[in-house]
């Protein structure tokens, strides 16, 4: 359509209206009533509520509290249903399972729930994308679940056939592409790619696209640290991607062990009581420093 006949609508309209019509007075607005006033200071006191164990969650997954962690999953179960916020819930309870396996993975002996955890935080994660297909996080997540149940259950060592891995794995690239298409900054989604650009050989050129994708996880995450005023919306990783910094400057090929000091530090900075890299990182770092003298 064009403007002028635009305008030709416009003046056929207003010229069919009644020309002695009195003005009409705004609706009066209701006040609300004692029973939904009620309603909101409920929805309001339940928000704050799973706020409070979602916080909890980010401190147990720092600290290695494997123990905190379920106990604080189960927590969420009162708000897993909550018409409003019901997807960022079912998120926090799948973060907490994923963040435990994890935590897992650094204990000696490895404990036996690892695959149990990250089958549960899956499916968490995929109730999340149920309420909220487009929720990029819950995708990123399920995502990094599915490979590491995948390399925990041996499925790198022991499938051969390129095919039938492309087969096994294909749930999670899918999510992968659906979230690099919607959100290809997100410094979540870049954390949980590095791994895996990481291990494709050759060495020479995977490790330094690994650490390029950490640096522009980072600063993406730097960018976007004020941007979501709830906290129920996931926003952390700017610690992870400093503590995958350090990992991979620990570990390339030719160690840069200043660099992966200095990134370990900063990720402590943010977040002084990080188990994993307080206590098992930093120590990695100064045991290389010294065989390196």
């Amino acid at each position: 359509m064009t403007i002028a006949a635009l305008f030709l609508l416009l003046s056929l309209h207003f010229a069919a209206q009644p020309q002695n019509s009195a003005p009409t007075s705004p609706a009066k607005q209701q006040a609300p009533t004692e029973a939904q006033k009620a309603a909101a200071e409920e929805a309001a006191a339940a928000r704050k509520a799973a706020i409070v164990v979602v916080e909890k969650i980010q401190r147990a997954d720092y600290e290695g509290d494997r123990a905190a962690l379920n106990k604080l999953y189960d927590e969420l179960v009162p708000f897993a249903d909550n018409t409003e916020f019901s997807s960022r819930v079912r998120y926090w309870r799948g973060f907490a399972k994923w963040r435990r396996a994890i935590n897992g993975f650094n204990e000696t002996p490895t404990p036996p729930d690892l695959a149990a955890d990250l089958t549960e935080a899956e499916s968490e994660f995929d109730a999340a994308l149920q309420r909220d297909p487009a929720f990029v996080d819950a995708k990123i997540a399920a995502a990094s679940c599915i490979g590491m149940r995948e390399f925990q259950s041996g499925v790198m060592r022991n499938v051969k056939d390129f095919t039938r891995m492309m087969e096994i794995f294909a749930p999670a690239t899918k999510l992968m592409n659906e979230a690099k298409a919607a959100a290809p900054d997100n410094p979540r989604l870049l954390w949980a790619l590095g791994p895996i650009q990481w291990n494709v050989p050759p060495a020479s050129t995977s490790q330094p696209k690994a650490i390029e994708m950490y640096e522009r996880g980072l600063k993406s995450a730097r960018a976007q640290k004020n941007d979501s005023a709830d906290p129920l919306e996931p926003a952390w990783g700017e610690p992870e991607l400093l503590m995958s910094l350090a990992w991979s400057n620990l570990h390339k090929t030719t160690p840069d062990l200043a660099a992966a000091e200095s990134d370990a530090q900063a990720a402590l900075q943010l977040v002084p009581y990080w188990h994993y890299v307080r206590d098992i990182l930093m120590q990695q770092i100064r045991d290389a420093k010294s065989k390196a003298r």
